[in-house]
């Protein structure tokens, strides 16, 4: 007997139905069968459930007679179920990887319940995924198993049968099935849910939602709509035939009213001929079942009243009130904009003819983002060693709390900013400013980069439109034009942009000022960082940080972490730079021995407190060989980067590190050592001679005494490598996480 029996209807999902029941086939967990019911669909359906019986003795292929709809068609697949759990999917889903396994510990760690409910995944036809917005109610706290009586809010989720396990058992002894008709979903999960002796939730997201474009039945217009009324009736129905369900009955009747009202206001669902038709059957359904009791929310109980009162013309004022109101509020929100940026625009205007101000200094990274990198450094250095300088730091307010005391904060848009942009002396950022932005006399603009170019930069994208997206390019030559320095951590930077980036600014190639701290960080402080993030004494900890797809619309993550830390063993942890890593919509809690770190704003700080480095074309593998530390490159898809993207060398004959072409060899070189022996030394510091020449400690210095002082001779000059302290060791430790460094 299988563990799961997965059951597929499936009606004109012919384009759908291989990923569909493939989703199933490439699942790690193996006890399961299929269920495909092919329910005389006029397309190959058939064909396909067929073919799919033929290779894999786990798929059953059902063909019914005639077409019968969806909720039979699962009665058909229950019929032949052998399974202990039932599991439905329809035949335009999709199972995620190892959801089966998730689903199956679940059940596992909370003792066989009658119902397991899960998440799922919005996936529209555009790529994009996001899941659902009421995750929060899967929350795992609290009792394993449980009542609904005990969280009534999972009914607020939304009531469809695939986002749920049902052991077999429990829906034969209690004779569920599916009826006829549209919003089948509705007299069987109502029921089921209110019945069950035991309920556990899984907060992971295990289904993707396939949000057709066109094509969904419940979305076209039709007077199939009316079958909604007998469902109802059969929910109640049920709530009557069982004395101890009476308590549902007024949560049931508030439900059933936000459902009709729902349908009603949806202009594409019911013929314009029967809305009238639609409104009666939904005051009389109103009138025979009214239980008052369960709270309704304020901007619904009129709503409610009148449809219980089958207003009809009144409720559709009312409505078309509302709408108008929105579109009103909408028009005003719109006309304050319009009136805020004219202002601002005048604002700019007038500053402009204003003197500048010789000590102010305005500061900016990665878009407006926190205190961080290259500007960062700068930012702390000139405040160091430039007397009377005022220095301010532009960013959003959310991350205003990461800006020094001594330093002034500047919101983006506001009149603060304008003025700042206006009248100050020296402005430094790593990516671009406003593109409102008039460089004027006297100003000096200094660029700093976000790294060493691995990948296609600057006008090198013009032939590669997947990786520019639609790149302004006048705009960023425009932006171009500003600059007045453009700093450099090596030649071959220099070399790059001086070709992608052509204006008549001037190089300086003194290092990368944000790689200074990895000189300047003694063991102590590493130490305290490592406790800061949470990374157990003696553990071994990895930071995973990969670089955005630019060919691919959703990000997927490439490597299964979970499965690196079971194979590398309790020893390590990794440090998780990479918000795709959830997968669609999100994920549940994590790993113990795996920590997000996505929303960290300091790659130092993580860099730091690692004892190695996977990654993949990201250009932080410039910087981390200044620890020394081992990088490991997982570069499974080198071939589609490189062609969308492009790159400025080949990474693979020349890389920092031990390089793994796919998953498995990348687990292998952990399991071998070989991530960290002697090879592994030998590339990271020829990569560290050709690409950190300069990168000693004292970058952001060198950039200070010339750009802010005017110093062109007697600057610190680069040390020599050999002459160098060892950057920032890692503190000694007891256990596996010593001795990494090679």
């Amino acid at each position: 007997m299988p563990r799961f029996s997965v059951i597929v209807p499936a009606f004109r999902v012919q384009a759908y139905l291989h990923a569909c029941l493939d989703s199933v086939l490439a699942q790690s967990f193996k006890d399961y069968e299929i269920v495909v019911v092919d329910d005389c669909s006029p397309d190959a359906c058939g064909p396909i459930a067929d073919e799919y019986a033929r290779r894999d003795p786990r798929v059953t292929a059902l063909h019914l007679p005639r077409n019968t709809g969806l909720g039979p068609a699962r009665n058909a697949g229950m019929g032949r179920a052998a399974g202990d759990y039932l599991i439905f999917l329809d035949g335009d889903d999709t199972l995620l990887p190892d959801a089966l396994q998730t689903i199956a510990d679940r059940i596992d760690a909370t003792g066989g319940p009658d119902v397991l409910m899960y998440d799922y995944a919005r996936t529209y036809w555009t790529g994009r995924s996001v899941r659902n917005v009421l995750a929060a109610h899967l929350d795992e706290g609290g009792p394993a198993r449980f009542r609904l009586t005990d969280r009534p809010e999972l009914l607020q989720l939304l009531m469809v049968v695939w986002n749920k396990a049902y052991r077999r058992a429990f829906i034969e002894a209690e004779g569920f099935t599916f009826p006829p008709g549209y919003y089948e979903d509705t007299p069987w999960t109502y029921p089921v849910l209110m019945s069950a002796g035991s309920i556990a939730v899984l907060d992971a997201v295990c289904v993707s939602y396939r949000q057709r474009r066109r094509g969904n039945i419940l979305s076209t217009t039709s007077e199939k709509h009316f079958d909604v009324f007998d469902q109802y009736d059969r929910v109640f129905a049920f709530i009557d035939s069982r004395p101890e369900l009476a308590l549902w009955r007024p949560v049931m009747f508030r439900r059933m009213l936000d459902h009709f009202s729902a349908l009603f206001a949806s202009r594409d669902r019911l013929p314009h001929h029967s809305r009238a038709a639609f409104f009666r059957r939904a005051a009389a359904s109103c009138r025979r079942y009214r239980t008052p009791g369960a709270p309704v929310p304020r901007r619904a109980l009129l709503r409610h009243g009148l449809l219980r009162l089958g207003a009809r013309r009144t409720y559709q004022a009312l409505s078309g009130a509302q709408r108008l109101g929105g579109r009103l509020r909408r028009g005003s929100v719109a006309v304050r904009r319009a009136v805020r940026g004219a202002a601002l625009r005048a604002h700019y205007r007038i500053q402009l003819r204003l003197p500048l101000r010789s000590r102010d200094a305005v500061f900016a990274a990665r878009g407006g983002g926190g205190y961080t990198g290259s500007p960062a450094a700068i930012e702390a250095k000139v405040r160091e060693l430039v007397p009377g300088v005022r220095t301010a730091w532009i960013c959003r307010a959310v991350d205003a709390h990461t800006v020094p005391t001594g330093t002034r904060h500047l919101t983006p848009g506001t009149f603060a900013h304008w003025t700042a942009l206006a009248r100050s002396a020296y402005l430094v950022n790593d990516a671009a400013f406003d593109r409102g932005l008039v460089k004027r006399r006297g100003q000096v603009l200094l660029q700093t980069h976000e790294g060493t170019p691995l990948r296609t930069v600057g006008t090198d994208l013009l032939d590669r439109p997947a990786a520019a997206r639609g790149t302004d390019f006048e705009q960023l030559l425009r932006s171009v034009d500003t600059w007045d320095f453009s700093l450099s951590a090596n030649p071959h930077s220099t070399l790059v942009r001086e070709r992608a980036y052509p204006s008549a600014y001037l190089t300086l190639e003194y290092g990368s000022p944000r790689n200074d701290v990895y000189h300047r960080t003694g063991p102590a402080d590493v130490a305290r960082l490592r406790e800061t993030l949470g990374i157990p004494t003696g553990s071994t900890a990895l930071l995973y940080a990969p670089t955005h797809r630019d060919y691919r619309r959703v990000q997927q993550p490439a490597l299964d972490l979970e499965r690196l830390v079971r194979v590398l063993g309790p020893q390590f942890v990794v440090l998780a730079r990479a918000p795709q890593l959830a997968g669609p919509g999100g994920h549940r809690a994590p790993h113990p021995r795996i920590i997000d770190v996505s929303g960290h704003r300091s790659v130092e700080t993580l860099a730091l407190a690692s004892d190695a480095l996977i990654t993949d074309y990201a250009s932080l593998m410039f910087d981390y060989v200044n620890l020394d530390r081992p990088v490991v490159l997982h570069l499974a898809d080198i071939e589609a980067y490189e062609a969308a993207r492009g790159t400025y060398f080949d990474i693979t004959a020349f890389p920092p590190g031990i390089v793994a072409r796919g998953q498995d060899e990348l687990f292998d070189i952990f399991a071998t050592d070989h991530w960290r022996g002697s090879r592994s030394a030998q590339l990271r510091a020829a990569f560290r001679a050709r690409f950190c020449p300069y990168d000693d400690g004292y970058a952001a210095e060198r950039v200070v005494r010339r750009v802010f002082l005017g110093e062109t001779d007697g600057l610190p000059l680069p040390v020599p490598s050999a002459a160098r302290r060892t950057p920032s060791a890692l503190p000694a430790q007891d256990g596996a996480g010593a001795g990494v460094k090679s």
